[in-house]
């Protein structure tokens, strides 16, 4: 930013923080009108703080500074809250399955693509191999993910229907999401949720059993490329294979978003001096070159061309990008990313590997925890 800044003498302060702790802070910020003039704002985040559009810029105002011919229409809509355009995504990112091909091919097994052969890959891991491998890892946030994609999949409905802000899904389709996630435990696909926290709050990059292979995949974020690959022994082996299909399904499943977004703060005393600072960040060489990948695959197709040319994409992470891109699925709402429905989602499956409530009764649980945070904002 400060190269930006330099650009068009503008006066750059920023401010650090990080993931942590950074939406209460932004919460506390913008009630009290101490906001930063650009933010970086988690695209779920944009109904907590604008969802009639109103609490930050319009972007819209500011299209004769800010190139908005370089993002696709997507993307625009993306960033628009109730016809204003309150944020311009950075990327375009979305989970997809990468695999560890070194313990595949240790185990003699090829890179699946169905989760029958991931199924099959669970008892072959554990007969060849022996006890402690895994084709993948799946607990808390990723296990709710899995089970999201799946149910993607074989009903052909989103979790939440963005139109009517109501929760799609049955009890009874529920019940088969969970089942579902159960045999992945059964077959060996998968630690249970027990065996893997008893590892504590270890998060998969920092785990020796992903560095050293007994982990041989994950269902990650294409934009966390260089974060899950750096700690291999062979960063070199981690291989994206698009999604898993499962038998009747009726799409992919995608789990596909805009990621972080750029805002201007409504109350900017210089909202156009804000804006050239926005567009160098996004389409001009010097923040493009500044920027680089560091937030995943531009979304501006200015950026993306000028990284591509100059060797700054990684092939691995390209061909996760593009095969999220590709991939076909009802689109995601923004609410599936509210803290109270991740948790509602969460606890009621944590309760459920545990043994201690039922398929049903977390199915219940879900629905209702989940209308309940909707309904408030209706």
């Amino acid at each position: 930013m400060k190269i930006c800044g330099d650009k068009y003498s503008h006066s750059i302060a920023p401010e650090f923080t990080g993931w942590s702790g950074h939406l209460e802070k932004v919460t506390t910020q913008l009630a009290g009108g101490t906001e930063a003039d650009i933010m970086q704002i988690n695209w779920p985040w944009l109904p907590f703080f604008s969802i009639d559009g109103d609490g930050f810029a319009d972007l819209n105002d500011y299209a004769d500074v800010i190139d908005l011919s370089n993002l696709g229409a997507a993307q625009i809509e993306a960033g628009t809250m109730n016809g204003k355009l309150n944020g311009l995504p950075v990327s375009t990112t979305g989970r997809v399955f990468w695999l560890n091909k070194d313990t595949y091919d240790k185990a003699g097994v090829a890179l699946p693509t169905t989760w029958d052969e991931v199924i099959a890959a669970g008892q072959t891991f554990k007969e060849v191999l022996g006890e402690g491998y895994f084709p993948l890892e799946g607990t808390k946030l990723d296990a709710s993910l899995i089970v999201q994609n799946y149910l993607t999949q074989i009903t052909g409905k989103p979790m939440i229907d963005s139109a009517t802000l109501t929760y799609s899904w049955s009890e009874e389709e529920i019940i088969q999401g969970l089942e579902f996630y159960q045999s992945l435990i059964d077959n060996n696909v998968l630690q249970s949720w027990k065996d893997a926290a008893a590892k504590g709050k270890m998060v998969l990059h920092e785990d020796p059993n992903w560095a050293e292979g007994r982990i041989a995949g994950s269902y990650q974020w294409d934009s966390a490329y260089f974060k899950v690959s750096k700690p291999l022994n062979n960063p070199d082996a981690l291989t994206p294979v698009g999604l898993f299909k499962a038998e009747g399904s009726q799409n992919d499943g995608v789990y596909r978003k805009a990621s972080m977004v750029f805002t201007i703060s409504k109350n900017s005393d210089n909202p156009k001096a804000a804006a050239e600072i926005l567009n160098c960040m996004l389409n001009e060489p010097e923040g493009i070159d500044a920027l680089g990948t560091s937030r995943g695959l531009p979304a501006s197709k200015t950026a993306a061309a000028r990284l591509e040319a100059a060797g700054e994409v990684n092939a691995m992470q390209k061909l996760g990008n593009s095969q999220v891109l590709a991939a076909v699925a009802p689109g995601i709402s923004q609410f599936n990313e509210h803290p109270e429905v991740m948790s509602s989602i969460q606890d009621a499956m944590e309760l459920y590997a545990y043994g201690e409530i039922s398929a049903a009764d977390a199915a219940s649980d879900i629905i209702y925890n989940v209308t309940e945070v909707l309904e408030k904002y209706k």
